[in-house]
C-alpha cells in the first residue's frame, strides 16, 4: 500500500545529508516550507546550499535556518527583499557566499533538471558578470549563454491539501515553485495543511501527481 504521510516533521527531514543542496519553496511570503526548515535545525544537516526565490523573511523559516548556521551557500533571485535581515547580516559579516540568478533562469534551470534535460540557451544576462565563465553560442545573429540544469537533493514544500499517495493542491499563489521543485529534487518533503482521504481530491485539481512526491507531514500553518 502507498503511504507517504510520517507522523512527525522529525520524521519528514530525517536522512538529509551534509552539504546537500536543497530546493526551498516560496514566492516572498507565500507558499514557504517554514515548519520543515526549522525542523533541520533540530536534525543537525549543516554546510547546505539552498536554492529559493528569496533569502529568507524575518527570522522564521529559512531564515532561521540560516541564523543558525546551517547554510553555507544559497542560490536565489532576490536576496535583498522586504524582510531578508539575516540573509544581509550573514553576508555582510562574510559568513555566507550568494549565487544571484534572475528569477526566469532560476525556475528555467530547475525545469531543466526536472525533465532531464541538459541545460538551456539564454539570452539573459548576456554582457554582465552574470555570464563570466559560461558558454557562449550565437544564433540567428544574437548572443546566448549555457545556463545548466539545477537539480536538487531535497525539496522542501508547502502544499494546502494532500493525500496518502502523496498528491498535492495548493491555494493561489502558494503553488509558485513548489511543482518544478518537487520534481527535480532526489526527495521531495510536503507539508501540508491537511491530509485527506484517498479519492477525495478531484484528479483535475492536482497540481502536484504524488509520483514526484516522497513524504507529506500535515503542519498548521
Amino acid at each position: 500500500m502507498i503511504d507517504k504521510r510520517v507522523n512527525s516533521l522529525a520524521e519528514a527531514v530525517a536522512g538529509i545529508k551534509d552539504g546537500a543542496v536543497v530546493l526551498c519553496a516560496g514566492f516572498g511570503g507565500a507558499g514557504l516550507p517554514d515548519a520543515l526548515c526549522e525542523a533541520i535545525i533540530e536534525q543537525g544537516a549543516r554546510d547546505l546550499t539552498v536554492v529559493a526565490n528569496n533569502a529568507g523573511v524575518g527570522r522564521t523559516g529559512l531564515a532561521a535556518l540560516m541564523a543558525a548556521g546551517r547554510v553555507r551557500k544559497i542560490i536565489c533571485s532576490f536576496p535583498r527583499s522586504s524582510g531578508s535581515v539575516v540573509f544581509e547580516e550573514l553576508y555582510s559579516a562574510g559568513k555566507i557566499e550568494l549565487e544571484l540568478l534572475p528569477q526566469g533562469t532560476l525556475s528555467e534551470r530547475m525545469r531543466c533538471a526536472a525533465a532531464g534535460l541538459g541545460g538551456f540557451y539564454s539570452p539573459v544576462s548576456v554582457g554582465t558578470r552574470l555570464a563570466e565563465g559560461k558558454e557562449h553560442r550565437e544564433n540567428d545573429g544574437r548572443i546566448y549563454v549555457l545556463e545548466k540544469p539545477l537539480k536538487g537533493d531535497v525539496a522542501l514544500l508547502a502544499a494546502d491539501r494532500a493525500d496518502r499517495w502523496g498528491n498535492l493542491t495548493f491555494r493561489k499563489s502558494q503553488r509558485n515553485f513548489n511543482p518544478t521543485m518537487a520534481m527535480a529534487a532526489d526527495l521531495a518533503i510536503a507539508q501540508v495543511r491537511r491530509i485527506v482521504e484517498l479519492g477525495e481530491l478531484d484528479p483535475e485539481v492536482i497540481h502536484t501527481p504524488g509520483i514526484f512526491v516522497d513524504r507529506v507531514v500535515q503542519v498548521t500553518f
